[in-house]
């Protein structure tokens, strides 16, 4: 199956939609020629309104973090993004609902085979680090994201750039100093 059919077949997904208690509405934003791959978690309320992913403050630092403009990041050849749930999961009591569990192991596989110039892959939060590391993850994510040079040059773990997450940037004032600095490396060896 090509590129194409396959994120045809994904963005008509509804596999999850009865369990959801909303319309499906799968975002997600890759190509074949994608050099960095960021597998997060599942689009907010805002992303799935407007379909286009990290498209909220979530996104910004994101970003920010990387060190590239909305142009590299919402170019599929640049960047692919492929969330962990490609639907919105709906509101918890804290915040939004885990990703769907159905996305990941049905359509993950299928896209990572079309995926031949990946350079760095990013696992941002402890959905997708849990999903790809396994074993080998951390007992908690900062523990994860504190020995994110275990995981190198296979993956590169973070925590969700989400602004909810200030106390956790507040506490670990390691992450700003020592990983986004190497992250911003990392990214820009990638593009080139």
């Amino acid at each position: 199956m090509s590129m194409d059919n396959l994120l045809t077949e994904i963005r008509q997904c509804t596999v999850c939609e009865p369990k959801m208690g909303h319309k499906a509405r799968p975002v997600l934003s890759i190509s074949k020629q994608s050099k960095i791959l960021i597998i997060g978690q599942a689009p907010g309320a805002k992303v799935h309104a407007s379909g286009i992913p990290w498209q909220d403050a979530s996104g910004n630092i994101l970003r920010e973090w990387l060190g590239i403009s909305n142009e590299e990041f919402y170019n599929p050849d640049i960047i692919g993004i492929l969330p962990m749930g490609f639907c919105y999961p709906g509101k918890g009591k804290s915040g939004d609902l885990p990703p769907r569990p159905e996305c990941a192991p049905l359509w993950h596989g299928k896209v990572l085979k079309q995926l031949k110039e990946v350079k760095l892959t990013l696992l941002i939060g402890q959905y997708a680090q849990k999903y790809y590391l396994g074993v080998r993850s951390g007992k908690n994510l900062t523990e994860t994201v504190k020995n994110f040079k275990d995981y190198l040059p296979q993956y590169f773990p973070l925590p969700h750039p989400s602004p909810r997450n200030r106390f956790w940037m507040a506490k670990n004032p390691w992450f700003q100093d020592e990983v986004i600095p190497l992250l911003k490396s990392k990214v820009l060896s990638s593009l080139n």
